[in-house]
């Protein structure tokens, strides 16, 4: 039996499951926050690029050419690395996210998450004022730099694909990206430009202020196993290092962990992780950089963070509990010397993060089907920093009764059958 109860248990302390704490916490909701670490942003969270993205309502695809399939395959594209070891394991959601990678497809998805992603940065203001964190959420934008007249092609395709979801951007010429960003290297001949985005040079601390709010607000923050969740006559229950806590309504928030649970609980899910690399560089002499930088035809971003100026890699195609391989972050190292301002290496290693990711690319928000006071928040893929307050507002309506703001539906996890 529970030692005390609350209205809701949030599993997960990462942005989402702080995000959606605080969202029930304004409804009125008694919850705790249960994290193995005791910490927030531990995880997932600490490791981006730093991006609340109001651009990006078409999702990250699979490749669909022959060609470009054979070249990530032999890993000869450095936006991608494969572990060849994992596939077997995830052979079926990656077969299910080839399929899903067709235009008509990737439609629906970006039909469904243009309310959220052009929400999330108001979703974001909002904690981030109410957090004494206005300082580190910034109106700066972010550049997608092109090398070569291929890539310049890529970046207008972009734009026209974007162009129904009213997406506001601009082309530069290489005296325009020099305007904003000073230090970039020759290489960088042109960009396209997304004004509306936000970024903050410390996500880590940016989740941590949203779970210190939390706290101020009266919420309590426990150090747990998501593991010791079981069944109890008030609904469910966890054993945390205070001690037993119950409560009616649970939600699994625990990013790439996720599945695991939902899967000890019963729900099969064609779920599989993209892993991602970080490491970070002291800028050479003044060099710096003012909004996260894409290396549009390398598939990186350079983001300048406290800590210094963070490298992230593109996707990594592994186990979630594969050893760490510094191969694909020193395989971008070289390109990112072209372009940034980057001296010695901060760390001897780079750090390791692991991207939840279902075959649609759309998050799971919504009840545990046929398991009552359960619900689900994950799945988030690349947009967890973005998303998590909004996926948090959504969540919190429907837990509570409220009319839901955009019709949750196609984040149900009946979709998958």
């Amino acid at each position: 039996m529970p030692s005390r109860s609350v209205d809701v248990i949030v599993l997960g302390a990462g942005m989402v499951g702080v995000s959606a704490a605080l969202a029930l916490q304004a409804r009125g909701a008694m919850v705790t926050l249960v994290d193995r670490h005791g910490e927030a942003a531990d995880e997932t969270s600490y490791g981006n690029a730093g991006l609340i993205q109001s651009e990006a309502v078409i999702p990250y695809t699979f490749p669909r050419d022959p060609a470009e399939i054979a070249n990530a395959a032999l890993n000869r594209d450095p936006r991608a690395h494969v572990r060849y070891g994992a596939l077997p394991a995830n052979a079926h959601a990656l077969w299910r996210y080839f399929r899903f990678s067709t235009s008509a497809e990737v439609a629906e998805t970006a039909k469904a998450m243009k309310p959220l992603v052009f929400g999330a940065a108001a979703e974001h203001q909002k904690l981030a004022e109410a957090a004494g964190a206005g300082a580190i959420l910034r109106p700066t934008g972010w550049l997608q730099v092109w090398r070569t007249s291929a890539g310049e092609d890529d970046a207008h395709a972009e734009v026209e694909d974007l162009a129904p979801y009213g997406v506001q951007s601009r082309f530069l010429d290489r005296d325009g990206v020099m305007a904003m960003e000073p230090h970039l290297g020759e290489a960088a001949r042109g960009a396209l430009h997304f004004p509306d985005p936000l970024s903050t040079p410390d996500p880590q601390g940016l989740a941590r202020a949203y779970a210190a709010l939390f706290v101020a607000r009266g919420g309590r923050f426990e150090k747990g196993d998501a593991n010791t969740l079981e069944p109890a006559a008030s609904g469910w229950m966890v054993t945390t290092e205070a001690g037993r806590v119950g409560a009616r309504d649970v939600v699994i928030a625990l990013g790439p962990w996720s599945n695991d649970l939902a899967r000890a609980l019963g729900l099969k899910l064609p779920f599989f992780v993209k892993r991602g690399y970080h490491r970070h560089y002291a800028p050479v002499g003044d060099g710096g950089l003012g909004r996260p930088v894409l290396d549009l035809e390398k598939g990186y971003v350079m983001a300048p963070m406290t800590l210094g100026l963070r490298l992230t890699s593109g996707a990594e195609f592994a186990s979630a509990d594969d050893p760490p391989s510094p191969a694909h972050i020193d395989r971008l190292e070289p390109f990112a010397r072209e372009l940034f301002p980057i001296g010695e290496r901060r760390e001897a290693k780079p750090w390791l993060g692991r991207r939840p990711c279902l075959p649609d690319m759309r998050p799971i928000v919504g009840p545990f089907p046929g398991k009552s006071g359960l619900w689900l928040d994950f799945g988030h893929q690349h947009l967890g920093l973005t998303l998590g307050p909004i996926t948090g507002r959504l969540l919190a309506e429907m837990m509570t009764g409220e009319t839901p703001f955009v019709d949750p539906a196609p984040f149900r996890a009946e979709r998958f059958g």
